[in-house]
């Protein structure tokens, strides 16, 4: 069994950070993903609140950030972590591995609307991501659902390939940047359509159409080819369950913000409890955390 100084439990900006800290301190580092790296920041078509990075994508950001990982030494391993144990024993889908201090920066997962058959219709008119699938939309009529930066980038996004855009909230007000909104209100192809929620899908093989319901349960049908959900995440936290303490939302408890309630483990990230979920903070907490490792690993 192979063993390591450290393990990262995720290939996001706060685990890559992390793993560039503990490597350039010459300590022998894993990072485990079960998925693509990057995160959820490959879903951003323009990056413009980190400092000096401008308008740059997601996936570009997400892609130099992995390289710098590679070119130092990094080992990186595409492997889904199945369990973890207060001895830091490492279980993945492949292998195990022992460690001297575990990192967990496991990020979030797009949130679901659970309307029926809204899993069978991702690739068919469903998408969680814009500028991964807004191409196969160009010139015909689209929803974004959700009221945060997320939703309002998406829509301005689409509105360069789409007919139409439909934005649709449940509410009259926005959790987003004031200046993307403005933005999105300058497009003449978008449509803002508030106070309504997602009712039903309508779907022949592919999604033909959305009901959607207000507040008077009034409900209106559009017609549409694709609905891209923005509705927020839920934290990657479900093999962790009954092991770190996590919050009401399933989100990693910490006091400090770098230690969990288990001794050497360890958290970071999107993944943890905490008031800003940004970029930015991603990077801080992976340099945190690494650093605290190292420090306690001595």
């Amino acid at each position: 069994m192979e063993e390591f100084d450290i393990i990262i439990v995720g290939a996001g900006t706060a685990g890559m950070t992390a793993g560039i800290y503990a490597t350039r301190a010459n300590k022998k580092t894993l990072i485990l993903e079960g998925k693509n790296y990057g995160g959820q920041i490959i879903n951003t078509p323009d990056i413009e609140n980190f400092p000096a990075l401008n308008h740059i994508s997601g996936i570009e950001y997400a892609t130099n950030l992995y390289n710098q990982v590679k070119e130092l030494g990094v080992t990186y391993k595409r492997e889904e972590v199945q369990n973890i144990t207060k001895d830091r024993l490492v279980t993945t889908n492949k292998n195990q591995y022992q460690a001297k201090a575990i990192i967990i920066a496991t990020g979030t997962q797009n949130r679901k609307l659970g309307l029926e058959g809204e899993d069978t219709l991702v690739g068919r008119g469903i998408s969680y991501c814009a500028t991964c699938d807004g191409r196969f939309y160009k010139e015909k009529n689209v929803a974004v659902i959700g009221g945060g930066n997320t939703a309002i980038e998406d829509a301005i996004y689409l509105s360069d390939l789409a007919a139409k855009v439909y934005l649709i909230h449940r509410r009259e007000g926005f959790r987003a940047d004031q200046k993307a909104i403005e933005i999105l209100k300058s497009k003449k192809n978008v449509e803002f359509i508030l106070n309504n929620k997602p009712h039903k899908l309508i779907a022949e093989n592919k999604l033909t159409g959305l009901e959607i319901i207000n507040n008077e349960n009034e409900i209106t049908k559009i017609d549409i080819s694709g609905l891209f959900i923005a509705i927020g995440q839920i934290p990657n936290t479900e093999i962790f369950k009954g092991f770190v303490d996590l919050n009401e939302s399933g989100y990693i408890k910490s006091e400090d913000g770098v230690h969990t309630n288990i001794e050497k483990i360890y958290v970071a990230g999107d993944v943890r409890e905490k008031e800003l979920r940004q970029l930015i903070t991603a990077a801080s907490d992976g340099a945190i955390a690494a650093n605290t490792a190292i420090s306690e690993i001595q």
